[in-house]
């Protein structure tokens, strides 16, 4: 009798344990989107270097504001969760406190547009070989602008989250422009090239998001004014879809 009691006590926990570990995955979702230009696809103007040609002309330079792929996808989209005290999966704290880097390489900003988290450090890196530097004025924030020669970096910590993306430029090289958007969630992704992007281990339940872009700043459409949108995340995948983009929007 108490070795049968024991066995069902056993078996009722080992029951119980597997329950607290679905619902602990349950707990968080995945968020997808593709965005995409509804018209055909731009080219983007070409960039001719009246500084340092010798080294910027070497590379197919052109203006980044609005990158559209041969298929419509939208690059440099940002999609954010907007809302405060979000919870955040432990998975991220493996990377809470990681160097990400901001590069200066092949005469423009490499990524064009960063997602970095308070806890982390930006690196403004300088992969070229000819001088740089990476000017950075953020609202409310410590504004700095670093020379950085051939080679060269530096650290930077940002103190303060923001709504929009922080222009970062050159002004030894006028036509870099880039972009650094600091938050205090890791809730925050860039497009690729296709227009794809994905939110990871999203907390379950009522979010509220936001969505920017270099040429038309938040991104207003019918379904999201100024670019924001509510979404009941569920568990698993939660995909929005093709968001297709009215050229018009990106002529303002």
């Amino acid at each position: 009798m108490t070795r049968s009691i024991a066995r069902i006590v056993l078996l009722s926990l080992a029951v119980a344990l597997l329950g607290l570990g679905a619902t602990a995955q349950a707990q968080w979702g995945n968020v997808k989107a593709k965005f995409v230009y509804g018209g055909a696809p731009p080219t983007p103007p070409a960039i001719n270097p009246n500084k340092d040609p010798e080294v910027c002309g070497k590379h197919k330079l052109v203006d980044e504001a609005l990158l559209v792929d041969p298929n419509g996808g939208i690059a440099n989209v940002v999609l954010y969760v907007r809302t405060k005290g979000v919870k955040v999966n432990p998975d991220y704290d493996k990377t809470a406190n990681d160097k990400v880097v901001f590069d200066n390489k092949g005469c423009r900003f490499e990524p064009h547009v960063l997602t970095v988290r308070l806890t982390q450090t930006v690196e403004l890196h300088n992969s070229d070989p000819v001088g740089h530097n990476s000017n950075l004025q953020p609202l409310g924030d410590t504004p700095v602008n670093p020379l950085l020669p051939g080679g060269a970096e530096a650290d930077y910590k940002f103190n303060r989250a923001q709504t929009i993306p922080v222009p970062v430029t050159c002004n030894i090289h006028p036509w870099m422009k880039g972009y650094i958007l600091p938050r205090d969630n890791p809730y925050a992704a860039v497009s690729a090239a296709d227009g794809t992007l994905e939110l990871k281990n999203v907390p379950t339940g009522e979010l509220e998001f936001q969505a920017w872009h270099e040429k038309s700043g938040y991104l207003d459409t019918p379904k999201w004014p100024k670019g924001k949108f509510t979404l009941t995340v569920k568990a698993g995948d939660n995909d929005l879809g093709e968001i297709k983009v009215d050229p018009a929007l990106f002529n303002k």
